[in-house]
């Protein structure tokens, strides 16, 4: 069989093409070589996914938790603790747990111009570089590194001269304090600058044996429950864990020309397993897109919002995508109505405070101790016309969520939810005319120092009588009356300035949360009587 011959110069020919074609591709310029470098380094990567950070309580008994964010928006869990603190002035001294370790100082600073014209070198004065040398080598020795630097931001739980804990940017450092720790200048930072692009949400209970109880009457008696089957109180033993019950009893102002049969008083208790409700959304910062418009504003249910330029925030310096902060939790109540109350005073009910309760509840957000000032006033307060004598009680239970949530399309926005149901335990009226006594509560919640939700929400009890009389020219007559009993809840309250410490746009009136108003009959009846006719002479 005939086989074809190839010469050699052919095949030759044929590798060496080969060899050109697959070597040209790595013979760039070093023009074009930059070029690709800087492509490369141009595009974009994909999408870093979105950090989950855990909402919970933080551990107790330990020691004071503190974070710190730098300049590249990282903020971690560190050993530093806030010593002193001036809300005022904005002085703090900040002391580490862990000795700092010296660190040398560098001799001279790494050059970054371009290099030397050798001529130049030649020239220089000797006894000038001899000079610049000696005292180099005497400044370099081992220096205290301070615990933190300006621009770094301090996320502390509560701590001496802040009791309602710290968040703040360092300004300065001013040096060497007197206990050893380094004292630093500082403003108030915005949390978007500690949690930057991360998401967290989550609902804390506030442990109730941190609450702060303070009387404002006789009588008032404290209650709670917890977990590790721990109690405290004449009725602890009986709370659902979690739980804080206020029991009181106070006589009120009595309606004029009543007889001491009819002394009016209000007696009962109020019990509530608050939680704290808090989330973040840092997504706009996650792409480093700003969804604001070019005039910095936000506006939605509760009008337009000015964006804060001197607002501290990480990333991108973008607000948050979302924020949450709200006051929630189960309640129950039991309580009664006696005697004939004195009527209202230009309309204005009458209104009793009997406690005062505060807590300083620190959350955990991934590192980063998130301190929620809780303040709440729990009160009687009776509305009446003096003219109705009543015996009722009522008992109710239900729950509650307030607070104010932030998202682009809507700006700041009111929640305000009550989900209450009663049944009445004793109804007596007498007489005509109505009466209304609530036993509520008015609360704050806020971070860091700041009220960012005021709330009032006041279950109620309310009575209404009518009567009517006849009578005929022998003397007989009847008369006949009719009553009711209802149960109801009032919410409402505010969102205040103060929540943009989110690093949200500021807005620039308190946003109302909205009356929430319900109602519903207890009890209802109606009583006829005929006195017997009168006898003739």
């Amino acid at each position: 069989m005939h086989r074809p011959k190839f010469k050699s110069h052919a095949v030759l020919s044929a590798i060496t093409l080969a060899a050109v074609l697959t070597t040209g591709c790595s013979t760039n310029t070093p023009a074009t070589t930059d070029a690709a470098a800087s492509m490369a380094s141009a595009s974009p990567g994909p999408a870093a996914a979105q950090e989950q950070l855990a909402v919970v309580s933080a551990p107790s008994g330990a020691a004071t938790p503190t974070a710190v964010a730098d300049g590249d928006g990282g903020a971690k869990k560190s050993s530093l603790k806030v010593a002193s603190y001036d809300r005022k002035t904005g002085r703090a001294v900040i002391t580490s747990r862990t000795p700092t370790k010296p660190t040398a100082r560098p001799s001279a600073p790494p050059s970054t111009g371009t290099p030397a014209d050798p001529s130049a070198g030649a020239s220089a004065d000797p006894s000038t570089g001899a000079s610049a040398s000696a005292s180099t080598s005497a400044s370099t020795g081992p220096s205290a590194q301070p615990p933190v630097a300006v621009g770094d931001i301090i996320a502390s739980a509560p701590a001496p001269g802040a009791p309602d804990g710290v968040l703040a940017k360092v300004t300065d450092v001013v040096g060497a304090a007197g206990n050893g720790g380094t004292a630093v200048e500082t403003e108030p930072a915005k949390l978007n600058s500690v949690l930057g692009a991360s998401k967290a949400e989550g609902e804390v209970p506030v442990d109730p044996s941190s609450v702060d109880v303070k009387p404002l009457v006789n009588g008032v008696k404290v209650s709670w429950a917890k977990t590790g089957d721990l109690h405290f109180g004449p009725e602890g033993a009986k709370l659902p864990l979690g739980s804080l019950r206020l029991d009181v009893g106070a006589a009120i102002a009595t309606a004029e020309g009543a007889p001491a049969s009819a002394a009016a008083s209000v007696e009962g208790f109020v019990q509530l397993a608050p939680e704290v409700a808090f989330s973040y959304d840092g997504s706009a910062d996650a792409d480093g897109s700003d969804t604001s418009d070019a005039s910095g504003t936000t506006s939605g249910a509760a009008g337009s919002a000015t964006a804060d330029s001197t607002a501290d925030s990480a990333g991108k310096g973008t607000s948050p995508d979302g924020a949450f902060l709200g006051l929630s939790g189960d309640w129950a109540s039991k309580w009664s109505l006696k005697g004939r109350a004195a009527g209202s005073t230009d309309g204005q009910p009458i209104r009793i405070p009997f406690a005062e309760l505060h807590s300083d509840p620190v959350i955990q957000v991934g590192p980063i101790p998130v301190v929620v000032n809780l303040d709440l006033t729990c009160y009687i307060q009776v509305n009446a016309d003096g003219k109705v004598t009543v015996d009722v009680e009522q008992d109710l239970k239900g729950d509650f969520r307030v607070g104010g949530s932030f998202s682009w399309a809507k700006g700041w926005t009111p929640v305000s939810e009550s989900d209450m149901t009663g049944e009445p335990l004793r109804t007596k009226v007498t007489a005509a005319g109505d009466v209304k006594a609530a036993l509520g509560a008015e609360a704050t919640v806020g971070l860091y120092g700041t009220v960012g939700v005021t709330a009032d929400l006041a279950p109620y009890v309310r009575a209404h009588a009518d009567a009517s009389a006849e009578g005929s020219a022998d003397g007989t007559g009847s008369a006949s009356g009719a009553y009711a009993l209802y149960g109801g809840v009032d919410l409402t309250g505010t969102l205040n300035f103060q929540l943009t410490i989110f690093g949200t746009p500021v807005f620039q009136t308190k946003i109302p949360l909205g009356a929430l108003h319900h109602e519903w009959l207890l009890t209802e009846g109606r009583a006829t009587t005929s006195p017997p006719p009168t006898k003739s002479g």
